[in-house]
């Protein structure tokens, strides 16, 4: 029995954030049933159609789940959603600001038809302060974080290369939907969550956020070299390839100079004898490591860094890690169906005993449609009717 089995999520999602959050419910044996508009659905289904003619956010967001296609524009298909709603244990939506409560389907109405049901918000900047009915797209609130601020080069800021903001925001809609499920099994209550994407997003930026808060100075952007502790960060190889390594304390810079510059002397060096030290002559002692390491191929430097047991990577493209050997080695992929046919799918990353993880095929605009409003009891007559007029 999986953990989530038997619980029924229904969700009017869009994009990456909550979509990405109910697709961890649905790995876990959540049923979660999409609503989406009629005609175009998600928009997320169109930001590209790279997989196989299918949008590459889509597929990683929303497999497992029921799609179903309503107009909630109309007063008729409306009660679509309280039909679902009566035997669900979970509603989330992340419409533009205001538009769940245009709709009839706002926190307080719900709560009170519904009491034992878990409804999950989120919205960009929150639903109260000046900025409630801004809209919000992850690059917008990586900029409002500061995260822009502090990623890139010195003299270029730049976005996270993945939805940082979408990702943060989805995974605490994920753990406060846990959290509440397990909250009802004490109280026999729903409740009522609510997630801003700034919020989610400031958590994450905790450490930049207490630094820059307490010393009065912002941090500085270092590219991909770590702002305080060095060396961190990339060195370029006698092959052209680049290797990251790590140090972490003064044990570690011994083994460094001793096993991979071989030269021992550098670890009393009184410019080079502390992280500060090296901190303030990073650009010397750069210079020291790079002309090392381009006498070695990369993998030579990782060879001598594995034997002075110094934390490092290789930078692989994306295409690297879609074949990395690890997950490889570890059996971490597993075909999905879809629409398109088989796709190539990374399992979740907590391995549980005793459980497999919900992994269903993604599913076409409007599939369960029909099957699902005969299940809630509507005819076909009606069912019919609502089809002919492009309400579902």
């Amino acid at each position: 029995m999986r953990p989530l089995q038997g619980i029924t999520v229904v969700s009017i999602e869009q994009a990456v954030a909550v979509p990405f959050a109910t697709r961890q419910l649905a790995d876990l044996g959540a049923r979660v049933i999409k609503i989406e508009r009629t005609g175009t659905g998600d928009f997320a289904r169109h930001y590209d159609t790279s997989v196989n003619g299918m949008s590459s956010h889509f597929v990683w967001c929303n497999r497992s789940k029921e799609s179903i296609t309503l107009d909630l524009k109309d007063q008729d298909t409306k009660q679509v959603v309280d039909r679902l709603l009566e035997s669900a244990d979970v509603f989330v939506q992340n419409l533009a600001p205001g538009a769940a409560e245009r709709m009839g389907f706002g926190s307080d109405v719900l709560k009170e038809k519904y009491p034992e049901l878990i409804i999950g918000n989120l919205s960009g900047y929150g639903e109260t302060g000046p900025y409630k009915d801004k809209k919000a797209y992850d690059l917008l609130v990586q900029c409002e974080a500061g995260l822009v601020s502090v990623t890139g080069t010195e003299d270029v800021p730049s976005k996270a290369g993945i939805s940082a903001a979408d990702i943060a925001a989805g995974m605490y809609v994920y753990s406060g939907i846990l959290t509440a499920l397990f909250q009802r099994m004490k109280t026999g209550k729903g409740t009522v969550l609510e997630i801003s994407m700034l919020e989610a997003l400031g958590e994450w930026m905790g450490y930049p956020a207490y630094y820059a808060g307490n010393s009065g100075k912002e941090p500085t952007r270092t590219g991909a070299s770590h702002s305080t502790i060095y060396p961190y960060g990339p060195f370029t190889c006698g092959d052209e390839k680049t290797v990251f390594l790590g140090l972490q304390n003064e044990r570690e810079w011994g083994h460094f100079c001793e096993v991979v510059l071989k030269q021992p002397e550098l670890t009393d060096d009184p410019v080079f004898k502390t992280n500060s030290l090296r901190d303030e002559n990073r650009d010397l002692l750069k210079s020291i490591i790079e002309k090392v390491f381009a006498e070695l191929t990369s993998s030579e430097v990782i060879e001598r860094l594995e034997t002075a047991k110094i934390a490092n990577a290789r930078l692989n493209k994306v295409q690297d890690f879609y074949r990395h050997p690890q997950l490889e080695a570890r059996d971490r992929w597993q075909e999905v169906d879809s629409p398109v046919g088989g796709i190539r799918s990374l399992k979740p990353p907590v391995t549980m005993e005793g459980f497999t993880p919900v992994m269903k095929a993604i599913p076409a605009l409007g599939e369960h449609t029909e099957e699902i409003l005969r299940e809630y009891g509507f005819e076909e007559e009606t069912i019919n009717k609502w089809a002919r007029a492009g309400l579902v």
